[in-house]
């Protein structure tokens, strides 16, 4: 471009990085050059120039979970706000392509990575970690966490949803009969922290109550037709339960969809989730949940990531987001 325009290169340069070091005449011209030769600035290498990355990498174990949707939402439009821009990896729950998307990020110098990966049962170390710790990018982990790793992160309440639940059931399904009676929770992985804390929140609240109910756990993972096919199996070998608890939004949709393939009538027993069911409203459908801001824990990340890039030695914390009930 200098040739074009018959100036220096150091000219053109400051024209590009640096305009108010250029008469405007100058970076009139040089502009209007750029333009006929369809020049783009680089702005990656201008970032590892300036130290000064614009760039936030979000790595998420699934987008089809609306949840998820809902916090990269938030994380997108309050970044933007502080004029960074979002490069965003679905991993589809496959720890090779999160050890893929972590090392593209730190390859482009990212100012800091919220992650959300693909497992948060304690025996899941990936290599990565080792990276992130020794990097510069700053690290906050939303919703599941890597045992052990040190990083920031936003969580949820999970033991006070499986407490909340279970008072719920105790309230208005369980009194109405007769003593005992079977729990059905549909739940994650057999070693999820978030399964495990839900969990835990169920039998402490019914160990309270002194209730002989029995408490029945289809372990598998948290998507729809694992659930479905789970709940179903469940169905077809004991009969319904007084009350299905499903640990998560998609296990709970699979849980309906096996009722109403048995031709169950879901009002012939309670059904409880976690997360917002989208669209019931509109069949006349209701089913309780536990409801967590999904905009607010993303918002959550991106504020506790910002201090950090901020401070890089600002020490690590947790930030816990609690639901609530929604009838």
């Amino acid at each position: 471009m200098a040739r074009h325009v018959g100036l220096t290169n150091i000219t053109v340069s400051r024209a590009l990085n640096r305009p108010e070091m250029v008469k405007p005449a100058t970076r009139e011209r040089i502009r209007q050059a750029a333009l006929e030769l369809g020049y783009v600035p680089n702005a990656f290498a201008r970032g590892l120039k300036r130290s000064d990355s614009r760039l936030i990498g979000v790595v998420t174990a699934s987008l089809d979970n609306p949840f998820y949707a809902e916090m990269i939402k938030a994380i997108s439009r309050h970044a933007k706000r502080h004029d960074y821009a979002i490069m965003l990896f679905d991993t589809d729950g496959e720890a090779w392509l999160e050890e893929t998307a972590i090392e593209t990020l730190l390859s482009y110098q990212a100012a800091g990575i919220i992650l959300s990966p693909v497992s948060d049962e304690p025996d899941y170390q990936p290599a990565y970690i080792s990276r992130l710790q020794a990097s510069d990018a700053a690290v906050v982990q939303l919703d599941r966490t890597l045992h052990g790793s040190g990083f920031s992160a936003v969580v949820l309440d999970n033991l006070w949803a499986g407490e909340r639940v279970a008072r719920h059931l105790l309230d208005e399904v369980f009194h109405r009969r007769e003593a005992g009676g079977r729990l059905l929770v549909a739940a994650g992985p057999e070693h999820s922290l978030i399964s495990r804390q839900r969990l835990a929140g169920v039998r402490e609240a019914l160990a309270r109550h002194g209730s002989d109910i029995t408490v029945d756990v289809l372990w598998g993972d948290y998507t729809f037709e694992p659930a479905f096919e789970q709940v179903g199996e469940y169905l077809d070998h004991f009969g319904a339960p007084r009350a299905i608890f499903g640990l998560n939004q998609l296990i709970t949709l699979g849980a309906l969809k096996a009722l109403r393939s048995r031709g169950i009538d879901r009002d012939s027993l309670g059904v409880i989730g976690i997360d917002r069911l989208p669209y019931l409203d509109i069949f006349d459908i209701t089913v309780p949940c536990v409801v967590h801001d999904g905009y607010h824990a993303g918002r959550q990340a991106v504020e506790l990531l910002l201090e950090q890039i901020r401070d890089a030695h600002a020490a690590p914390h947790t930030l816990t987001v609690r639901g609530e009930l929604l009838l």
